[in-house]
């Protein structure tokens, strides 16, 4: 095959991309294509997706390659560029949103149609989501089983980065079309930036992991979650590196569960996997005291302050967030999951608005009406109250035995009374095992 086309999406890499590599073995030339959709305008992530592609520019051009960069309708620019190059082919990485498979299908169409040779590949989970189906039935609805299924499947070789990568001369490779956007958050995109991160996490938290993974305060999270998003990272080179931890790769099997779920239930951000026929609060200063974070719960405010300012939560305080929200305060997930969505800059669709209706009751819990007391889970995952304080300074005067309930000193000026405190006072941990 001569010219071999491979759509780049949320694969923005190198290493162990087996769309490319495959590409690279089969054709002569091979053109890197990035396609900017205005439809799906990346939000605050801007800064994150143009570190990642200028990276990903920067290796290929050391491997004699190019990063073809383009802006409008991703099926109308692949094809166009298809008659530029005289391309044979099509190739890209499979994804699962209800917007990944529309591409996908009108691809395919345009490539038929044009007697193109049009391929997905894997890359964009540890096991491809359409992999593992329970004995009757299309889709693993419940964790554990498929922890277990997941546990044990044969996963495909890691794949090397192609030495050489050869395009077409003369090839206008485009600029960087992105809207404008302030430096945002704490971490820096690119397959160089995560990799230096993986290994440095690796090497010295990954023993400790099981231990320190709920400390709310600790910095010892790998922080990995933007470069799985953007396919900076390899999900399958990082599981197989982080083996030796089963709690680590465990929290790659959840990501992989909602992909899964999603492939099966493509409208997971905008309909409730599993109905409740729940009436939700829609009163809108309730909405924004949480957005803000000043509802008067501190680790609920602390949560929301990071996220502000970090673009990034530890896995803990977004089930804490997301619970206050929706279970505490009966304001409707979907309405937490789009801010997610707007400040996350590992905001993936699958596991944003899978965990989201998870901790709402709405989604794969098998036990949704699970109880929570948010001063409970402050108290157990920040017992001195570091993070707090970190975050809400208005109660960093308090000590330890009060810093989670400021309410019970009197007046803390500046700061708010809980808007709530209607919760049940057993408390159940927010995790399905």
């Amino acid at each position: 095959m001569d010219t071999i086309i491979v759509l780049l999406n949320r694969d923005l890499r190198v290493h162990d991309h087996p769309a490319l590599a495959a590409a690279c073995a089969r054709a002569r030339r091979v053109v890197p294509l990035f396609v900017a959709d205005p439809a799906l305008p990346p939000r605050r992530r801007a800064g994150f997706l143009a570190d990642a592609l200028l990276d990903l520019r920067a290796s290929l051009r050391r491997r004699g390659g190019e990063l073809i960069l383009r802006r409008g309708d991703p099926v109308a620019e692949t094809m166009r560029l298809v008659d530029e190059v005289g391309a044979q082919a099509v190739w890209v990485s499979a994804d699962v949103t209800r917007y990944a498979r529309r591409r996908e299908r009108r691809l395919a169409a345009e490539c038929a149609r044009r007697r193109l040779d049009f391929r997905t590949f894997p890359g964009v989970t540890v096991i491809p989501a359409d992999a593992l189906r329970p004995d009757g039935g299309d889709h693993y609805r419940v964790f554990t089983p498929y922890w277990r299924a997941w546990s044990v499947e044969q996963r495909r070789p890691i794949v090397p980065p192609p030495p050489v990568v050869r395009v077409p001369e003369g090839l206008d490779p485009g600029v960087l079309s992105l809207p404008k956007a302030e430096p945002y958050g704490v971490l820096r995109g690119g397959e160089t930036e995560g990799r230096r991160r993986m290994t440095l996490w690796l090497r010295h938290c990954l023993d400790t992991y099981a231990e320190t993974k709920d400390d709310l305060a600790g910095e010892t999270t790998s922080r990995l979650s933007p470069y799985l998003h953007f396919g900076c990272l390899s999900p399958l080179e990082l599981a197989n590196a982080g083996a030796a931890s089963e709690e680590f790769v465990r929290r790659l099997c959840w990501r992989d569960f909602h992909h899964q779920v999603t492939r099966a239930f493509p409208e997971i951000d905008r309909r409730e996997y599993r109905p409740r026929g729940r009436r939700w609060n829609d009163d809108k200063d309730v909405v924004a005291a949480w957005r803000e974070g000043r509802t008067g719960m501190p680790i609920v405010d602390a949560a929301m302050r990071q996220l502000a300012a970090e673009g990034w939560l530890h896995d803990r305080a977004r089930l804490i967030a997301a619970a206050y929200l929706t279970r505490c305060l009966g304001v409707d997930w979907r309405i937490g999951a789009e801010h997610f969505a707007e400040h996350l800059l590992d905001a993936d669709v699958a596991v944003n608005c899978g965990s989201w209706q998870w901790v709402a009751g709405t989604g794969n819990d098998t036990r949704p009406r699970r109880a929570f007391n948010p001063v409970r889970q402050a108290k157990r995952f920040d017992p001195d109250g570091e993070y707090v304080r970190r975050y809400v300074p208005e109660v960093g005067h308090l000590p330890r035995t009060l810093v989670h309930e400021p309410w019970k000193t009197g007046v803390i000026r500046h700061y708010p009374r809980p808007i709530t405190l209607d919760w049940d006072p057993v408390d159940q941990d927010l995790r399905d095992d």
